[in-house]
């Protein structure tokens, strides 16, 4: 059984749980819900004396051997609940029979537009079989991507984004 990115569904729990690893690892209370109809989980963390708290949706990238270059890649899709505090958390993974992660992605919600399948959120490129950070998108990604997610003003950040061609079947 494959989830809407192709993943298997065992690979999407896995990216799921990983993400989920990174912030308790950073000092982030986790909290999963009973039922997964909307966000993967929610983080809450005490900063300066006050809750922070950030509704994670996480969606892995998987790439197919083979696949093209791109000059923007991410998540386009629908997103199930969106919230103006949310994460959207994309795990991009090597190609290969067995995912290994390369880098996770920590986008605020100001980095989100619409998009005629949903969502659209594209902070890496795509280039040899593997995902880099693009940009000025490097600040969202990995441990220090995850730190800025204690910022008061995390979820209003954007970045001058380049006109780039998209493509559809990412």
């Amino acid at each position: 059984m494959s989830t809407e990115n192709g993943a298997p569904k065992t690979f999407d729990q896995l990216a799921e749980l990983h993400v989920a690893g990174l912030f308790a690892e950073a000092g982030w209370n986790v909290y999963f819900p009973h039922r997964d109809k909307g966000f993967d989980f929610i983080a809450v963390k005490s900063v300066s004396g006050s809750f922070v708290m950030r509704p994670v949706q996480v969606k892995g990238k998987y790439p197919e051997a083979g696949k093209n270059n791109y000059q923007a890649y991410g998540y386009i899709g629908r997103l199930s609940q969106i919230h103006p505090e949310m994460v959207l958390a994309i795990p991009y993974f090597e190609s290969g029979t067995i995912p290994v992660l390369k880098h996770v992605a920590f986008m605020p919600f100001g980095m989100i537009r619409s998009h005629s399948r949903g969502y659209r959120c594209q902070p890496a490129k795509f280039s040899n079989g593997s995902a880099y950070p693009r940009g000025d998108h490097a600040r969202f990604f990995d441990h220090a991507g995850l730190s800025r997610l204690e910022n008061q003003t995390w979820s209003s950040e954007t970045v001058v984004e380049d006109e780039l061609v998209e493509s559809e079947d990412q």
